[in-house]
């Protein structure tokens, strides 16, 4: 038997929605902008399984509640509530999908990697993405559970 067109454009709707689901997420601070979606792709499901030499895909849409020159991305991995820098390839905000100067009331979408070096260990922890404004204040502040394995 061959499928329908339209079962088979519906089976690759819903693939592809699966795929680009938002996130659940903490806001952890976010105090000069709104946090309006949070995607890491590919995560279909929580928590984020992340394969080591892999890399991932980061999409945040904010809006901000202030103007700023710039923007600068801090990442940690949170273990037993100790925050430990998570190298990115690129930490400014300006060269990740955000038209600065940022201006107050608009939306931005900042894009990113999730670079998952093959020498991390295979362990259970939260990843906390910021985004600092040039003031050093929060635009955004988010938490997800994430399992990186082999």
């Amino acid at each position: 038997m061959v499928p329908s067109p339209l079962a088979l454009l519906l089976a690759l709707g819903a693939a592809a929605t699966a795929l680009a689901e938002p996130l659940r997420f903490v806001d952890c601070g976010s105090i000069d902008g709104s946090i309006q979606e949070v995607n890491v792709s590919p995560c279909p499901t929580q928590p984020c399984l992340l394969h080591k030499g892999t890399s991932y895909s980061i999409n945040v849409t904010f809006a901000s509640k202030i103007e700023s020159q710039g923007s600068k991305a801090r990442v940690y991995g949170e273990m037993l509530h100790v925050d430990i820098p998570f190298p990115i390839p690129e930490p400014d905000g300006c060269k990740s999908g955000i038209q600065c100067p940022i201006q107050k009331g608009h939306s931005y979408s900042y894009l990113n990697k999730l670079p998952v070096k093959s020498e991390y260990p295979s362990i259970k922890l939260i990843v906390k993405w910021e985004l600092v404004d040039d003031q050093d204040q929060m635009l955004f502040c988010w938490k997800i559970p994430v399992q990186i394995t082999n």
